[in-house]
């Protein structure tokens, strides 16, 4: 099933750009996102978020499979 993905406008500390499906909690509490699109997998989302953003990754709620420590 394909879910609608975000990323986050605002780098963690670290660096990274967190990508986030519709529903997560902590896509609300972004300040600024950038929609993705409509994907099946978090790992093309991924891809999608670093065409904008070099340093992006999965949410560890949303999109643990993709996220990297």
């Amino acid at each position: 099933m394909a879910e609608h993905y975000y990323v986050n406008d605002t780098a963690q500390p670290n660096g990274d750009h967190e990508v986030h499906a519709q529903n997560c909690y902590w896509l609300g509490q972004a300040r600024s996102t950038t929609y993705l699109g409509l994907f099946a997998t978090c790992r093309e989302a991924v891809a999608a978020a670093r065409r904008h953003y070099r340093q992006s990754n999965g949410c560890a709620h949303c999109a643990a499979a993709c996220h990297t420590s």
